[in-house]
């Protein structure tokens, strides 16, 4: 028999209170039963992304709020800047140019994050500039944007919004939402908030929502401005994925009872744990500034390929991890402690890496990266 172990960026593992929940019987969307479950969802959601803003509920992947944020809120020809600092950096641009935005991109070498004073630069440069959209954390190369010190930065142009992809950060970081001024951030369901995929979840500023009166694009099922209309009521604009959502009361319950503090502070603890592990084995780190507390991207050791530990760790020992993308291909593999993730997760995920490395002849004293974790963990 082999055990699985669900340690990758996302889907993570759903708890079992969530699925359990998640087991009632089926209710209408639009009966009477479900306006206090989304009533709840709403509130939850805005306690945790810290704001007082509408937060919209989508069916759909986190990409569909990353589309809706664009068609919502530009029209085509408007300018905008991208980072770009790997593959979820290169879908803002694909997504914006799908849509006839007119993109200059911010290119940020892959393992280091981008410095507000670039955008800072391109905004002085041209104030015509209508958008600024990064991600909070780049699931690809483990790198987590300062997102602080971005908004600081766009906050002085009132013509321009701060968009910002929170999907693998939401829950790991500690994102002030309205405190910092982003005017629009999307979340999504398969990541810290431990449900499966299927959610995405979009707070909107007032600021955004006056931009929104005179966007044009074509828009249909990501309609923003109907889904806050029918959120006012307790309604989703389509059929609302009654079963996610009641799942998700379920996941923010069990977050609540953690407190924020204490969420940030569990995922800070594990990723610095992971990070100190690998590192005691002989693996490099490949973010090289700003490592995010979702997911850790590890350097694989010279001569052996990235690719090989992430499928030996998935099908010898069941780790279900992640590899690298594009140029990163081959040369990292990927580990989370994201959402429902704790000590034991990232022990076995290091106990596992050991035991890959040494069968592919990499010479590490087994146990190595292990007590370095416990150490840590154990403060």
């Amino acid at each position: 028999m082999l055990k699985r172990y669900l340690l990758a960026p996302g889907p993570t593992p759903v708890p079992a209170e969530v699925l359990l929940s998640m087991a009632m019987p089926m209710i209408h969307h639009r009966s009477p039963d479900f306006l206090p479950i989304l009533e709840a969802a709403k509130k939850g959601l805005q306690w945790l992304f810290q704001t007082k803003n509408d937060v919209l509920i989508i069916c759909s992947t986190g990409t569909g709020g990353m589309v809706g944020s664009v068609n919502n809120f530009f029209n085509p020809g408007d300018k905008v800047v991208v980072v770009n600092g790997g593959k979820f950096g290169e879908r803002w641009t694909k997504i914006c140019q799908a849509y006839g935005l007119t993109v200059e991109e911010i290119v940020v070498d892959w393992g280091y994050s981008i410095k507000p004073s670039a955008v800072e630069a391109a905004l002085k440069k041209d104030p015509s500039i209508k958008g600024v959209f990064v991600q909070a954390t780049e699931t690809s190369t483990g790198v987590y944007h300062d997102i602080e010190g971005l908004a600081k930065v766009v906050k002085n142009y009132p013509e321009t919004l701060f968009i910002v992809d929170a999907i693998s950060a939401l829950v790991a970081q500690d994102i002030k939402t309205d405190e910092w001024g982003i005017d629009v951030m999307i979340g999504g369901s398969q990541k810290g908030l431990m449900l499966p995929p299927g959610l995405a979840f979009v707070s909107v500023s007032e600021k955004a929502w006056k931009r929104n009166e005179t966007s044009k694009m074509p828009r249909f099922y990501f309609n923003f401005k109907k889904e806050r209309e029918n959120l006012a009521k307790n309604q989703t604009n389509f059929t609302s994925a009654v079963t996610l959502i009641i799942g998700l009361n379920e996941a923010i319950n069990m977050l609540r009872k953690e407190g924020l503090e204490n969420i940030f502070k569990r995922h800070a603890t594990l990723a610095h744990a992971t990070r100190e592990a690998v590192k005691a084995i002989g693996c490099g780190i490949y973010s090289k500034e700003s490592p995010s507390n979702s997911v850790t991207a590890i350097e694989a050791p010279q001569g052996i390929d990235g690719q090989q530990i992430y499928k030996n760790l998935r099908e010898k020992y069941g780790i279900t991890g992640a590899g690298g993308q594009d140029k990163a291909k081959g040369k990292i593999f990927r580990l989370a402690h994201l959402g429902y993730a704790d000590t034991f997760d990232v022990i076995t995920g290091i106990a596992a890496i050991e035991m890959v490395l040494k069968d592919l002849g990499y010479p590490v004293k087994l146990g190595t990266g292990v007590a370095v974790a416990q150490e840590i963990l154990m403060k």
